[in-house]
């Protein structure tokens, strides 16, 4: 962390009699992995205009990564801040909602004319308008729930069928129909997803300070097996299914007549007032 400490000088600590304020500093490990996922989405973004797809829907995934470590080295290290809580918001922005818009318009929607537009300004105002959401609901949502689609997860979804396809031998997928309509639909679909209310698992619990059961180990072994062999579509498939997973509990809980918004239930708190129906 960089801070300055040094005492107030001049007229104005004469004037005052007080010490200066100490400004508050910048920690630099858990801004640094934020800025690296930046990074990530800017390469993506510049794989894209070269026509190299593959390398930015990589470029995607390695930021959703780096993502998911910020956050967790700043609580391990207890160096949490308020311009690293923006700072990561802001990130996010670039490289899972402009980035992935702008590369999936570039390489399936374009040809579409006009309605090419509507999936991927839904995506991108879909990214902002969760980004916000969760910012100003982060006190009062359940920790183990996700209100709507998180933008890592909606970014994996539209780039692991660029990823998938690409690996493929589809090249120039403006000019093929079907797959046009495909990222058409599944654009908007993720779009869509990160502004509804439906709650999608978060796995703050796995990683945390809690023990969980030695089969979630073998499961993780597995998984990362199941990844090596065809990253790809492996990849593309569990984001998928966790895409699907929160509209499935929603409509369990639906059915059980259990409470499905992920909001706090208690209207005590004054900050919680108009949150719940």
């Amino acid at each position: 962390m960089i801070e300055d400490t040094r005492p107030l000088q001049g007229d104005n600590a004469e004037s005052t009699g007080l010490p200066r304020p100490r400004r508050k500093g910048i920690y630099v490990l858990p801004n640094a992995i934020t800025l690296a996922a930046l990074f990530a989405g800017f390469y993506a973004i510049v794989m894209a205009m070269k026509g190299r797809f593959e390398l930015a829907a990589i470029g995607i995934f390695v930021a959703a990564v780096l993502d998911s470590l910020d956050g967790r080295v700043a609580r391990m290290t207890n160096s949490q801040s308020a311009f690293g809580e923006q700072m990561d918001s802001l990130c996010d922005m670039v490289s899972f909602g402009a980035a992935p818009a702008l590369i999936i318009y570039i390489w399936a929607l374009k040809d579409l004319g006009k309605a090419g537009w509507i999936p991927a300004f839904v995506y991108i105002a879909g990214a902002a308008l969760r980004l916000a959401r969760f910012n100003v609901n982060i006190g009062v949502v359940d920790k183990r729930f996700f209100q709507g689609l998180p933008s890592p997860a909606a970014a994996a979804m539209v780039m692991g069928l660029i990823w998938v396809m690409d690996d493929a031998g589809f090249k120039d997928a403006y000019r093929i129909d079907w797959l046009a309509w495909t990222a058409f639909g599944l654009t908007l679909f993720a779009g869509l997803s990160m502004v509804t209310n439906a709650p999608f698992y978060s796995f703050k619990v796995i990683g945390g300070k809690r023990t969980v059961p030695f089969v979630v180990i073998v499961a993780i072994a597995l998984g990362i097996a199941l990844i090596a062999l065809d990253p790809p579509r492996v990849l593309f498939a569990l984001f998928c299914a966790y895409g699907i997973s929160g509209y499935a509990v929603y409509g369990w809980r639906k059915t059980k007549g259990k409470p499905t918004s992920v909001i706090a239930i208690s209207t005590d708190e004054p900050d919680e007032k108009g949150l719940h129906p």
